[in-house]
Parts: structure tokens; C-alpha cells; sequence
């Protein structure tokens, strides 16, 4: 069974697809497009026969700071992916415990959610989540330098 939590009505945090019988249930769940964090796989060849966009944005669970750009990267393609009514997003790593709660947590911080709102509401809808502290730290130094295009 696809590991995968509804932590908005359009934004999901789970661990990684693999393998087709899992694709297919991504699929059924109606997700559109795929942030996939893991290193360890690239889903895009699952994802191509669905027409599901990824955006493959692969960091290490290392438990060290992270760049603003990767960051950047995700937040503008959920950004652009949300702004379809229709669109349902799909924030994957390889176990949905660090990686994808952060980026989905920087989604979150970027859509307008306060720090303390954003974590409550992934924490309480997804049990798994671990918000390192170093990644909630990398998220809000990119929320120091985020500015949504266009507002130049």
C-alpha cells in the first residue's frame, strides 16, 4: 500500500513510489504533480506514462543545512502546479519523515502559513514526521530570502 498523507485537500507527504503498482495508486489518489526529495530514486520514468509532472529536487538525509535553492525550486513548482484548481501535489522522499516534511513545511511557510501553524498542521496530520531542527532552520532562512514571483 502507497505510503501517502493528505496533510491539505491538495498537498500530500509520503514516502517514496518505487515501483508501478505504487504509481497507479498515486494515480487513483488523483495526484497531478510529484516533488520527489530522494536521493535514492528518480520517478520520473514511472511518472511519464501518467502524465504526472515531477520535479525531482533529490537532497541527503545527512542532517545538515540546506540550501535556499532547493527550496526555491520546489516552492515554484507547487506554486505553479497549484495555481490549477484541478492540480494535487505529491511531496515525496524515500520514508516521508524528513526531507518531504521539510519542503512541504517551506510550501506551507511560503503559501503564507505561519512557522508554528505550518509544523502543528503537519505533525498532526502525518505521526512520522521528524522536523529536524536543522531543516526547520534551512526553511526559514529561505523564507528570509523568498520572494514569490511577481512581487520584484
Amino acid at each position: 500500500m502507497m505510503d501517502l498523507t493528505w496533510v491539505t485537500p491538495r498537498i500530500a507527504v509520503g514516502g517514496g513510489i518505487w515501483h508501478e503498482a505504487n504509481m497507479i495508486e498515486v494515480v487513483r489518489a488523483g495526484v497531478t504533480h510529484i516533488i520527489n526529495m530522494q536521493v535514492e530514486f528518480d520517478d520520473r520514468k514511472l511518472a511519464d506514462p501518467y502524465g504526472i509532472d515531477v520535479l525531482w529536487n533529490p537532497v541527503d538525509d545527512d542532517f545538515l543545512p540546506k540550501p535556499p535553492e532547493v527550496f526555491q525550486r520546489g516552492v515554484e513548482f507547487a506554486t505553479a502546479a497549484l495555481q490549477n484548481d484541478a492540480a494535487r501535489l505529491f511531496v515525496h522522499c524515500a520514508a516521508g519523515v524528513h526531507r518531504a516534511p521539510m519542503m512541504t513545511l517551506a510550501i506551507l511557510r511560503a503559501s503564507g502559513l505561519s512557522l508554528a501553524d505550518a509544523q502543528r498542521l503537519l505533525v498532526s496530520r502525518r505521526n512520522v514526521v521528524d522536523l529536524a531542527e536543522v531543516y526547520v532552520r534551512s526553511v526559514e532562512n529561505f523564507m528570509r530570502s523568498y520572494a514569490p514571483a511577481g512581487n520584484d
